[in-house]
């Protein structure tokens, strides 16, 4: 099906000096952008990458401090989100569009829509730290830097590794269902056929359903204090709160309304105004979830490790920051991932630096502090 044509944000949603527009990229896609600074300025450009529910958006705290420091800043709705892919992706629709490597393939395509021959660094988010990752790890000519917030990526496997089998067949599935309450693993959940109805048909709607969301995973909640896990075994997954490892018999949306903030919480709550959960939630809204669900549904079939695997032994040659909140549990969610990241994904062990008083959506409840880890190290 044809994309819908669809404008750019009106400029009242959009704190000053952001600018919403679309980019014809060099592999066929109208990819929808937001933007800040000069793009003829001497330091460069700076590309931010969103994960999963968020949009080019969830950078909208961070881009104008970026901007300040002399960069120019794009960030994209990717692939399945938001005005590039205006219209609701299916659960029958193709899978292979949404592979790690062609999520990459994106972004250099849209460099060459912007008429860029390379960046000064690229910066994911949760999933969009691995879509960062690969991106430099491929393309070293156009990706000078690497800032990966939250999510590690711990890069291509060694040389002669042999492939597991697919993340969905993994036995630790079977293990947490057979817990005395049984579980599941939000991964699945993500790459299976009911997610994106559970979560676009709630009872309390999208808004609400996001705001319990973004709430339960951010540092307002009380509950989240990460740590690392001592083994991928199900009697230390279920240490992390449901939003990863979800009650079996649970939808997201049930755990979201579960997990609904006050009014009291929501007032004071900064970092999300009800105007912008209302611009995100009017998107999901008109789109879906299932564009960014097929991220995961290719990830869990093991799309990601085969593509990896083409880059067996390689490193990723530009400098390296990974960030995190505090209370980020996606650092910790896979055990061993940041000392994996840390030894093999660069020549030089990577240290990580956590944000205080920010939970996963860091680059929107602490873009002050973000950015004052970032702009120094993209300026060396």
């Amino acid at each position: 099906m044809a994309a819908s044509l669809i404008d750019p944000l009106p400029q009242a949603v959009l704190p000053a000096g952001i600018r919403s527009r679309f980019v014809d990229t060099t592999n066929g896609q109208r990819m929808h952008i937001l933007e800040a600074g000069d793009a003829s300025g001497s330091a460069g450009t700076v590309l931010l990458l969103h994960g999963f529910p968020e949009l080019a958006f969830c950078w909208r705290r961070l881009m104008p401090l970026l901007a300040q420091a002399g960069y120019h800043v794009v960030a994209p709705d990717q692939r399945g989100y938001g005005r590039t892919t205006p219209d609701p992706v299916s659960y029958r629709d193709p899978v292979e569009p949404y592979s790690l490597l062609r999520l990459a393939g994106d972004v250099v395509a849209l460099l060459g829509g912007l008429g860029l021959d390379s960046v000064a660094a690229v910066v994911g988010h949760d999933f969009g730290s691995l879509v960062a990752g690969t991106c430099a790890l491929v393309r070293p000519d156009l990706f000078r830097r690497l800032a990966l917030l939250g999510t590690p990526f711990a890069g291509a496997p060694a040389l002669g590794t042999r492939l597991a089998g697919a993340p969905e067949d993994d036995p630790i599935h079977r293990a947490l269902l057979a817990l005395p309450s049984p579980r599941r693993h939000y991964l699945l959940y993500y790459a299976g056929p009911q997610a994106n109805q559970d979560m676009g048909s709630c009872p309390q709607g999208v808004a609400a359903m996001l705001r319990g969301y973004y709430h339960h995973k951010s540092a307002d909640w009380p509950g989240n204090h990460p740590q690392a896990l001592e083994a991928w075994s199900a009697e230390e997954l279920v240490r992390m709160p449901a939003y990863y490892i979800m009650p079996a018999d649970r939808t997201m949306a049930e755990i979201s309304a579960a997990h609904m903030p006050s009014g009291e919480q929501i007032a004071r709550c900064a970092w999300l105004s009800e105007a912008d959960l209302g611009f995100v939630a009017a998107e999901f809204s008109r789109t879906g979830f299932q564009g960014g669900m097929h991220w995961y549904r290719s990830a869990m079939r093991g799309d990601m490790a085969r593509d990896l695997g083409l880059y067996a032994g390689r490193q990723v040659e530009c400098p390296v920051l990974f960030l995190a909140g505090a209370g980020d549990w996606a650092t910790f969610q896979s055990p061993g991932a940041l000392e994996a990241m840390s030894a093999r994904l660069a020549p030089t062990p990577i240290t990580p630096h956590f944000i205080a008083g920010a939970g996963h959506w860091l680059q929107q409840e602490q873009p002050t502090a973000v950015a004052e880890r970032l702009i120094p190290f993209l300026s060396r």
